[in-house]
């Protein structure tokens, strides 16, 4: 996501086309190193790429998945509540393990 993120910037920054070099370049004045492998697939994956339109293109898709869900059971909120608190607390702590990006 790093990587990408990166590229992203640089297009916004105005750089059409940015090379590997460049988003390692940019990458390394925030402190951050980058793998040589995975900065070259992300490079030839966007090689001749319009980001505008691939990005206009996940929207499109992203429009059609149904965000909407069930509704939520009303009652017996108490007995629930004490026996889902290790839960919540177990999956916002894999939550944020998620997040961690390396």
């Amino acid at each position: 996501m790093k990587y990408l993120a990166s590229y992203l910037l640089l297009v916004a920054g105005g750089k059409t086309d940015p090379t590997a070099a460049d988003v390692k370049a940019l990458m390394a004045s925030v402190g951050v190193e980058a793998e040589e492998e995975r900065l070259n697939s992300l490079i030839s994956a966007l090689e001749g790429k319009n980001v505008d339109e691939l990005t206009a293109e996940g929207l499109e898709k992203m429009a059609s998945v149904p965000t909407g869900g069930a509704a939520a059971a009303v009652g017996g909120a108490s007995a629930a509540a004490s026996s889902d608190a290790p839960a919540a607390e177990q999956a916002a702590e894999e939550k944020e393990e998620s997040d961690d990006v390396s």
